[in-house]
């Protein structure tokens, strides 16, 4: 059985709590390649993994990292690899190879600055990457979007859950941000091994008393191929119904919605505080799930009245395109954006925001009253 969890608040850093999260939720083998901002997750579980009979191995790359994972993974394990943004460039074939083979794990991507190099700076300029385009073929893989160093906990254990669930990786999007900050958190249990989900499919040896199982990825056959792509696209409609997660702030009477994700809800909150202060009917939207984007939330702040959304991001425009297709023309939507590593400020947030609600004709509370007041 698992463990009770402990109440007790640990202050750590957000790197070594995706770490600790991964072991306690029954990682037991790790395989990464140092890179800035993430490398003390990698530093962490060198140091735990073999204190616990995990496995933890610093690849020669990338690629042989994220192949690493793909075997563990075939054999019935709960495997884990990290990067940052290039990084996880290099492991997109990887990744691609495991969603073919149906093949759960989960992939932690705390982003830094680009295209290229770029900078080690805090980016998330990585969105279409994770939800678009990490590996060549038809799939998606879910994506988690934690704001809080406690999120990063709870979400990386609940992404084995799902990896397992639904045969598929998935993957944390955090960023530099995140990642070097320390906060205090409520550790999840550690889960018992012997009460993890069975896995008949694994290639686990089978004693003389069952067939043997082949975990691939290559089918020769176009109508097997497409027959395999079609089963797993009904998947991730079951997901797309499931598994949508979105938390919303002052949004029942917003007429104007900001939509961040990760470190940028952090100052959008603050922003949106202050235009409510202002008296605008304002509120925030906050995607954890990239993919499958929460469009159902989105739907519901249209029907409570929303008549624009501002999308917020560390970027040059990426989850705004999600935005507009969740709108789907009902209202106006627009976007506000710092790149090269630049965290968007409150204020610049603020002003933002004010623009886009005198463009659309919002109302304000102190015009609601002297309309009122003058009426008498």
């Amino acid at each position: 059985m698992a463990q009770a969890t402990d109440e007790k608040r640990v202050l750590m850093k957000g790197n070594e709590v995706l770490a600790e999260s991964a072991i306690r939720a029954g990682c037991r083998f790790f395989f990464g390649y140092p890179i800035t901002p993430q490398t003390e997750l990698a530093a962490y579980m060198a140091k735990r993994m073999p204190k616990i009979g995990g496995t933890y191995l610093q690849a020669e790359s990338e690629i042989a990292a994220i192949n690493m994972v793909y075997g563990a993974a075939a054999a019935g394990a709960r495997a884990m690899t990290s990067s940052s943004s290039p990084g996880v460039s290099l492991k997109g074939e990887g990744v691609s190879y495991m969603a073919g083979a149906d093949l759960p794990g989960v992939i932690i991507n705390v982003e830094r600055g680009g295209p290229g190099l770029g900078g080690i700076q805090p980016s998330q300029s990585d969105y279409w990457q994770a939800t678009r385009a990490l590996g060549h073929g038809d799939f998606f893989m879910p994506v988690f979007a934690p704001s809080t160093v406690q999120e990063m906990a709870d979400l990386v254990y609940h992404a084995f859950d799902v990896a397992d669930e639904y045969r598929t990786p998935t993957m944390i999007l955090a960023d530099g941000l995140l990642g070097q900050m320390m906060e205090p958190v409520v550790l999840p249990p550690a889960r018992d091994l012997a009460d993890l989900p069975a896995k008949p499919w694994a290639t686990t040896g089978t004693r003389m008393a069952r067939r043997h199982n082949v975990v691939n990825s290559l089918y020769l056959t176009p109508e097997e191929l497409e027959r395999t792509n079609v089963e797993r696209f009904e998947r991730y409609d079951r997901i797309r119904a499931t598994e949508q997660r979105a938390e919303t702030y002052l949004v029942d009477d917003a007429e104007v919605v900001v939509v961040a994700f990760g470190a940028s809800s952090r100052i959008a909150r603050s922003a949106v505080k202050k235009a409510r202060e202002r008296g605008w009917r304002v509120g925030l939207l906050r995607p954890v799930t990239l993919w499958p984007f929460p469009v159902d939330a989105v739907q519901a702040a249209l029907d409570g009245g929303a008549r624009a959304f501002l999308s917020v991001e560390m970027n040059m425009g990426q989850m705004v395109d999600d935005v507009r297709l969740a709108v789907n023309g009902r209202a106006e939507v627009a976007f506000y954006g710092r790149t090269g590593g630049i965290i968007p400020t409150p204020a610049e947030t603020l002003e933002h925001i004010e623009a886009l609600a005198r463009s659309v004709g919002a109302t304000r509370r102190d015009a609601d009253a002297a309309t009122t007041k003058a009426g008498e």
